[in-house]
């Protein structure tokens, strides 16, 4: 679709199954049942809907969903479900890897960065999208590092320490104007150096909540991942977010949603309300 003076594209690197119950934190199952079926095992299929822009001077990525490198116990883990994946879609789309000027990792879990790096020939791992350059925040990529228990399960570092080495991997500190037209802000809940990602051209406006609104059901301001290791903050920013997206008409993109991937927010008595693309309320 267009936005303005660019060509933005929603792919959907492969399909995961997580614990329902985390995914919706203090949410009874009753409730989000309702929203989204789990299977035996409680899990639910979720999306990792990564963003292709093109600026017409550069091409951009913002996040790269699960990738290709992960092992047989991993997928069945996780009930990976994957087709072309996001390299396979967007050579579909005439993108090579090597035409890719910027990777955007909102945060440096697994299923949004794994496709960061990939396997050579000889089985090394290096980097996807050899061009690139590739951001985070200073603080996300510090808090990945920590051999911690909660950390070790969702931080793999061959996702991104190989862009350290190869020198491609940019560390941010706070607010940045990207590329005109494209910016991060940092908002803290579900890691602290989560940042969204704000794209504007001619009037119009695409924000990228990343996992501060994991899924359309998400806008409620109660609905709060287990997996966020702040989630005060977390229900704070998106109040924010959320009004100023209702206010504003931002068009919103949900990564892990594998229904509604685009959506407006409208605000209905103090509660905000999903609008599909070329849906009603």
């Amino acid at each position: 679709m267009k936005l303005g003076d660019f060509t933005v594209q929603v792919i959907n690197d492969c399909y995961i199954g997580l614990d329902g119950g985390a995914m919706f934190g203090v949410v009874p199952r009753t409730l989000w049942e309702r929203k989204i079926r789990p299977n035996g095992k409680n899990r639910i299929r979720l999306a990792t809907n990564c963003l292709y822009l093109d600026t017409g001077e550069k091409k951009v990525l913002v996040n790269t969903g699960v990738g290709e490198k992960v092992d047989a116990e991993f997928k069945e883990q996780y009930t990976v479900e994957r087709g072309k994946g996001l390299v396979g879609e967007l050579a579909r789309q005439g993108v090579e890897p090597e035409e890719i000027d910027l990777v955007i990792n909102t945060h440096l879990h697994f299923d949004h960065c794994g496709g960061n790096t990939c396997f050579d020939q000889q089985g090394n791992i290096r980097s996807t999208f050899p061009r690139a350059r590739y951001l985070v925040q200073r603080e996300e990529y510090e808090g990945a590092l920590p051999d911690t228990a909660r950390n070790r399960a969702s931080y793999f570092p061959a996702d991104f320490q190989p862009l350290i080495e190869s020198g491609q991997l940019e560390l941010l500190d706070g607010n940045t104007e990207i590329l005109p037209g494209i910016s991060v802000e940092v908002v803290p809940g579900h890691t602290r150096g989560l940042q969204c990602v704000k794209i504007t051209s001619q009037g119009q406006t695409l924000y990228h909540p990343s996992d501060l609104i994991p899924t359309s059901h998400h806008v409620r301001f109660a609905w709060v991942m287990a997996y966020d290791l702040f989630p005060m903050e977390t229900l704070e920013n998106k109040k924010k977010v959320v009004a100023q997206a209702a206010a504003e008409h931002w068009l919103m993109l949900f990564e892990h949603d594998p229904d509604v991937p685009l959506a407006y927010i409208k605000m209905k008595d103090d509660r905000p309300l999903v609008k599909k693309l070329g849906g009603t309320l």
